[in-house]
């Protein structure tokens, strides 16, 4: 089997991330991955904020916690949290940024890191606090959190499980 094959078909969302840090070469190599992910017309509408510093870590936690109204850590104690949001002004921008998670996640199998899509970057990133986020990094435009991939090292890798029977029709 080759190696992209054991990706696509072994390559888990962990939510029990240990302590370990994911070290700056490592994240460098899954964040250049993202980048060369397919974009509509290729106008690579996506960016991608890298998130190592603890306490925007916790703060971003913390924002997407309270979408939930909840008080709990979403990002399972991951260390690491890469933010995809894309450009609205392009037709495809939701697909776009899929494309760029998707990749993100392949790419940290790859490099024997976790991975997890986090759901709500678009509502934390609609908020007063995640848009002053996004102008104190100068980002300016109309950007949409797509997700947030949450990176790390894990003790408890699932299984995956059995396909659906139903998943693939063919037409011959």
């Amino acid at each position: 089997m080759s190696e992209l094959y054991d990706a696509l078909l072994n390559r888990r969302s962990v939510r029990s991330y240990n302590d370990k840090p994911v070290d700056k070469e490592t994240i460098e190599k899954i964040v250049k991955a993202g980048t060369y992910a397919p974009t509509g017309m290729g106008r690579q509408s996506p960016i991608i904020i890298a998130v190592t510093n603890k306490e925007m870590r916790d703060k971003l936690s913390k924002l997407n916690a309270q979408v939930m109204g909840r008080d709990i850590d979403p990002f399972y104690g991951a260390p690491a949290v890469l933010v995809v949001l894309a450009n609205k002004e392009m037709p495809t921008y939701v697909y776009d940024g899929s494309l760029v998670m998707g990749q993100l996640m392949l790419a940290a199998y790859n490099e024997g890191v976790s991975s997890c899509w986090i759901h709500r970057a678009k509502e934390v990133f609609e908020s007063d606090e995640g848009k002053a986020i996004l102008k104190d990094l100068g980002i300016e435009g109309e950007y949409e959190g797509i997700g947030h991939c949450i990176l790390g090292y894990s003790d408890n890798i699932p299984v995956a499980k059995d396909r659906k029977e139903d998943y693939v029709y063919y037409i011959d």
